[in-house]
């Protein structure tokens, strides 16, 4: 067990093991390094996709968080690395309105050294548009809506699972190719095109990759107060701010409980600026 007394250089020199084969390397990198001091080593030997795939040929088995942890173990083991990184994206509808495609992202970062599994996350729009198309003009209509050719597009069958997948169509003679194989193929179940999701088909995904592994590198620099081990950071909301208007507890934020993970250590901390809740937030004054 290290001593985490210098939390700054606890992963100085350190190589990290990052299996992936979508080019993530080149966004996690340079930000883990930065912040750490880290050498982030890219691993190859395993083929991820057989761990999920966003075109739902290959279902993924596990949660999110399982898959990416999964997913940095395989690495660690292929790089004989103590320490590793993964990363997984999900995408859903959005938490406030549903209609508005969403990506969540996650970087673990394993630490079998020290005992420490911390996790990076960021989410927000990003490109995922999915289309059934009847003829070339609806593929070029979806294509400039999706901002094609910057972001990659997949063509598949939608009924016809063997059909052949074009994915990572990144100009328009190959996506018209596609499209017009698929549809010959494909005359009764017709044709679907959609965003490649996959990290280096994705500009939109990528800046997200980016922002959890700043996210993560903030956690890998913020110690505990009592052992110094890294990853001291908010794990829970409390609610209960007072109505301004009648001093009832709202649903509104009143503070955030902070936690470490290697010792168990937590506390409470009121939210700056935090005294009173508009009245129209007050489910007593505003029903």
């Amino acid at each position: 067990m290290q001593n985490f007394t210098d939390v700054r250089n606890l992963y100085r020199g350190r190589h990290v093991a990052l299996l992936t084969q979508h080019g993530k390397e080149a966004i996690i990198g340079p930000i883990l390094e930065a912040a750490t001091g880290c050498r982030v080593d890219l691993v190859t030997g395993f083929d991820t996709d057989q761990l999920g795939t966003f075109t739902r040929d290959i279902p993924r088995s596990g949660s999110q968080l399982e898959t990416a942890l999964k997913k940095a173990r395989i690495g660690m083991t292929l790089a004989s690395s103590r320490v590793g990184l993964a990363s997984e994206g999900a995408f859903v509808a959005d938490p406030y309105t549903g209609l508005i495609p969403w990506d969540v992202e996650l970087v673990v970062f394993i630490d079998d050294e020290n005992g420490l599994e911390l996790t990076g996350i960021a989410q927000g729009p990003a490109k995922s548009g999915h289309r059934e198309v009847n003829n070339w003009e609806e593929v070029v209509a979806f294509a400039e809506e999706a901002e094609f050719p910057s972001h990659h597009l997949v063509v598949m069958a939608k009924d016809d699972q063997a059909s052949p997948i074009y994915k990572g169509l990144y100009n328009w003679t190959l996506l018209q190719k596609a499209y017009e194989q698929t549809a010959s193929r494909s005359v009764k179940s017709g044709v679907i095109v959609e965003n490649d999701l996959r990290a280096y088909c994705n500009p939109t995904r990528q800046k997200l990759i980016g922002v959890a592994t700043d996210n993560l590198a903030h956690k890998l620099s913020s110690s505990c107060p009592v052992c110094v081990a890294p990853g001291y950071w908010m794990t829970r909301t409390v609610t209960g701010l007072p109505c301004a208007l009648c001093a009832s507890p709202t649903r509104q934020a009143l503070a955030d409980i902070w936690s470490c993970q290697h010792c168990g250590q937590s506390e409470e901390k009121r939210r700056a600026g935090a005294l009173l809740a508009d009245p129209s937030r007050c489910d007593r004054c505003n029903p």
